[in-house]
Order: C-alpha cells, then structure tokens, then sequence
C-alpha cells in the first residue's frame, strides 16, 4: 500500500512537470527572407564568372605562383585551418553525449568504525558465531564496470550535436571566405606593383625629357633669347619630378613586402611580368543571375550554417523545460579481503533510472531560452544583411567596370593630345613664338595625364577582381 501511494506520488510530480514545461515563455520569433532580384540592372545569363578556378582567370603566371604560395604558407588561413579542426572536435564532442558512458572502475579503501557508534553498537551487541567475526579494520575492495546514459527523449542532445556539425560547416566555408579574400588581396597588390613600375617608368623618361628641355633652355639663354629666370624654372621642374622618383621606389619596396606578409615569408624581390601595363586588358566578366549567389559566395553560405545552429539551440534550450529521463547501471565484484573479489557471492550489480524536470525556479533555463531565441533572430538579420551585401557589391562592381572603361577612353585621348602638345609647345618655344612657362605647364600637364590614366587601368584591374571576389569565386580551385 505504501509503494503504491509513492509510485502516485512520482506520477504526480512528472504530470505536473509535464505540464509546466507546455507553458513555456512567448518568444518574438523572424523567419529569414531569402529572396533577392531577378537580375542585378538588365536580364542576364546564367553563365557566372565565379564558377572560374582563379588558376584560369587569373593568367599572368607571376602572378598565379604567387597566389599559389600564399595558400599554402599565409598565417591566417593556416589558423583559420585550426578552427575547422576545433569545430570537428566539437561534433565528437556533441556526438559522445547522447551515447552511453561506460567506465571500468576499481577502488580499495579501509574502514575502522568507532565502538561509541550506531554502527559500531550494533556490531558490538550483534550475535555473531565464532570464526565468522568481521576483520577490524573493515577492508574495501571493488572492481567493477559503471554505465550511465541520458536517453535523448527530445532530441535534446542530437539537436546539440546536429548544431556543433553546422558550426562546423560554417567554419569550413569561413575557411573559403578567407581564400577568396586572399587571392583578392594578392591580385591587388600585385596590379599595384605593376602600377607603380609603370609610374616609375614614366617619370624617369619625363626626368631624360626636361633634362633635354632644360639643356635647349640653356641654349637659349647663352643666346640671349631667354633669362636666367627660366633655366631656374625648369632646374626646379626637374628636381620635383626626381623627388616623385624616390617616392614611387619606396611605394614600391612596401608594397613587395606586403605581398611577401600575405605569403607567409620576410621581404624580398617579387617577380613580376614585364608586358607592358598599358597592354593589359581586363578579362571579361558574367554576373549570372542574383540569386547563383546564395551558393557561390563563402560568406552567405557560412550565415545560412550559423543560422541553421541558431535555430538548433532554441530547440536545445526548449528541450531544458521537459522531463530528462537518466538510465544507470553497474555490474562487478565488492569484497572487504582482495582473495574474494574472484568469488561469485561477491557478485554486484545494479540498475536505476530517474525521472527528472524543472518545476520551481525555471529561471536559469528561462534565461538560457531567451537567449537562444534572441541569437536566432540576430543569426536572420546577418543572414539577410549578408545576402544584401552581396548583391550590392556585385551591382557597384558592374556599374563600376562600364563606367571606367568609358574613362579609360577618355583619358587615353588625353594623353595623346597632351603628347602632341609637347612636341608642338617645344617647337614653339624654339622659334620663341611661346613661352618658357608653357612648356612647363605642358610636361606638367602630361605627365599627370598619364598618371592619371595608368590609375585608371589599375581601378579597371582592380574592378575585375573585386567582381571575381564579390561573384563568390577563388575559394574553389
């Protein structure tokens, strides 16, 4: 009778259990907006340049050797690589929960009771037949094997582990995140060296002609056709376009050593194509169609993963508010002399289960609830942010390369008309139907021009890989 009003009792207690963990707390949830345009600014194919192996697309060979070594020797890939091996372990880690523990367990101990004890009363006033006296002090030796397992009745534990394998594939496309910026950062720089050898290049042919210039200038003054004011003129024309000499070297050194830093290894020369700048075309580029980038991009893919993990812990963290069911069990031998442990009266094992759920100050696993949910709704709006992201830079970089291929043509014009000019104010200065600061001004003028057009091809290059990058291609090779 006394069993039977404990076994209503424990049912009680789980009903009530049972019905607290139904009410759990109201959450505001967000479901993920995965839509995106039809095409970026006019229809377009399905043919997209991302699906290009950057071995391909990038053909300079310097340039993909380069590339090649930073894969293998850049720092932060290699850690990133790390992070994968922490997020693997941690799927085994999840994985071990939901199976059962079992361990082998051996003990000895000894225990001396005191005679002014319950026990050691009992054990004095106890009948006990000659011979068969205990020992004092009482040994203790076990050896037995002990399982425990918490069977997973809400898929509390599979849900966890299902979330450590979606971080886990995050950190994977992480890794192909920081690949694709890598190859990007690379290229850059790379088209950056090139720029400034080009500069350089440049200034030290405009150096040779104002130095003609300044000889004619002399000339001209030892005939009397000119004054000391303008042989200064052009002395001081020639020593700023030094002085921008030695600043375009020093670009130089520290951008051959930030792509040494992006390959893992200490300053030295890069090697790099000797094709002119100027003969450089950019490749080509096809966009496909918006939403190709819900696939091809690293970084919305590894949003898509963290969300997914997200959801999984509110699941997690709902399954707190249930009833968890524990299963134990041991089995092994326990004597107080080591000779009977071989002995089967010395036999044990036992088998439990227990029943357990939150019922008063839930507090805690509120909190943790709270938290989950308001992890899942921040892990949609990044979600949504990066696929927005995504698409606005691949828009900029379209609009970007039609706009300056137009200024390219432009300035290309440019400087064919300021080139003419040179050879025109020269002859003109000469026959003394121009003056000396014109010259000046026209070699000035020039010279900026073609800057300006060598940075306008560099932004064109740079365009082409930016596209690449923004496309979501690079990481698979």
């Amino acid at each position: 009778m006394q069993k039977g009003k404990i076994y209503r009792s424990l049912a009680l207690a789980c009903m009530l259990s049972a019905l607290g963990a139904c009410r759990l707390p109201a959450l505001a949830t967000r479901t993920e907006n995965k839509n995106v345009p039809v095409a970026y600014s006019s229809p377009q194919d399905t043919s997209n340049t991302a699906h290009i192996s950057w071995k391909d697309y990038f053909a300079d060979p310097y340039l993909s050797a380069l590339i090649d070594t930073a894969l293998s020797r850049n720092q932060e890939l290699n850690i990133t690589l790390q992070e994968i091996e922490i997020a693997r372990n941690e799927v085994r880690a999840r994985k071990g929960e939901y199976l059962p523990f079992v361990g082998l367990q051996a003990g000895a101990g000894m225990d001396k009771v005191a005679r002014y004890t319950n026990i050691g009363a009992m054990e004095a006033n106890a009948e006990i037949k000659p011979g068969k006296e205990m020992p004092e002090p009482l040994g203790d030796f076990a050896l037995a094997a002990r399982a425990s397992w918490e069977v997973d009745i809400w898929h509390k534990l599979r849900n966890a582990k299902k979330a450590a394998v979606n971080r886990y594939l995050a950190s994977v496309e992480g890794r192909n995140f920081v690949v694709t910026n890598l190859v990007a950062e690379v290229a850059d720089n790379y088209y950056e060296l090139l720029v400034l050898d080009n500069e350089l290049d440049i200034v030290l042919k405009n150096i040779d002609v104002l130095n003609n210039a300044l000889r004619i200038v002399k000339l001209e003054k030892e005939a009397a056709k000119v004054t000391e004011l303008a042989v200064r003129k052009f002395e001081a024309e020639v020593l700023r376009t030094q002085s921008l000499q030695y600043g375009i070297q020093q670009q130089i050194t520290e951008t051959e050593n930030r792509i040494n830093f992006l390959l893992g290894r200490y300053p030295q020369h890069i090697q790099r194509s000797s094709v002119s700048f100027g003969d450089i075309v950019p490749k080509a580029v096809s966009a496909g169609i918006p939403s190709q980038l819900l696939t091809n991009r690293p970084d919305i893919r590894r949003a898509e993963q963290e969300l997914a993990a997200a959801k999984l812990d509110v699941k997690v963290a709902k399954a707190r508010f249930y009833p968890s069911l524990g299963i134990s069990a041991a089995v092994g031998y326990r004597a107080f002399n080591p000779t009977y442990l071989v002995d089967p009266a010395s036999l044990l094992y036992s088998l439990a289960g227990d029943l357990m759920a939150p019922l008063v100050n839930r507090n805690a696993i509120k909190a943790t609830y709270y938290t989950a949910n308001a992890k899942q709704v921040q892990a949609v709006y990044n979600y949504e942010r990066t696929i927005l992201n995504g698409y606005v830079e691949v828009a900029n970089q379209l609009s970007r390369i039609s706009n300056l291929a137009r200024t390219y043509d432009m300035r290309s014009q440019q400087v064919q008309a300021l080139t003419r000019s040179i050879d025109i104010s020269t002859d003109l200065f000469r026959s003394a139907r121009a003056d000396y600061m014109e010259v000046l001004m026209t070699q000035r003028d020039a010279l900026e021009a073609r800057f300006e057009l060598i940075e306008t091809k560099k932004q064109q290059l740079n365009a082409m890989v930016s596209i690449y990058k923004a496309l979501g291609g690079g990481w698979n090779r």
